[in-house]
């Protein structure tokens, strides 16, 4: 089964049906059809912080999406650990040239480690 990131913004996207991208999220949901979710920690958190001053509905939105993907079997959450913190910092470090979050370069590595299309 293929593996697929899934990044802040998708996320985002899902959870907030007023957001611009949604309808894009959700067509792009449907057509992927059978596949693994991959995703962070760190993805989780960026996603929980970028809604929590949106009002409680975008809130709960984002807390219902975290409880479904913590308890889906195909999906993959990678754990934050301090090793893996500070890779995607020196990584940044490294990359003063990129606009690339923290979040963002984390997640590169471990999609690079796992052959997940990003």
């Amino acid at each position: 089964m293929r593996k697929i990131f899934l990044d802040t913004s998708y996320l985002q996207a899902l959870a907030d049906f007023g957001d611009n991208l949604n309808p894009l999220a959700t067509a792009m949901a449907a057509r992927l059809g059978n596949f693994r979710g991959v995703t962070s920690e760190m993805v989780l958190t960026e996603l929980l912080n970028a809604l929590c001053s949106r009002g409680e509905f975008l809130r709960k939105s984002a807390i219902r999406l975290t409880h479904d993907l913590r308890n889906d079997s195909k999906t993959i959450i990678i754990p934050q650990t301090s090793e893996q913190f500070q890779q995607a910092f020196d990584f940044y470090q490294r990359r003063l040239d990129k606009g690339c979050s923290l979040t963002d370069l984390g997640a590169s590595q471990f999609c690079q480690n796992i052959n997940t299309i990003q």
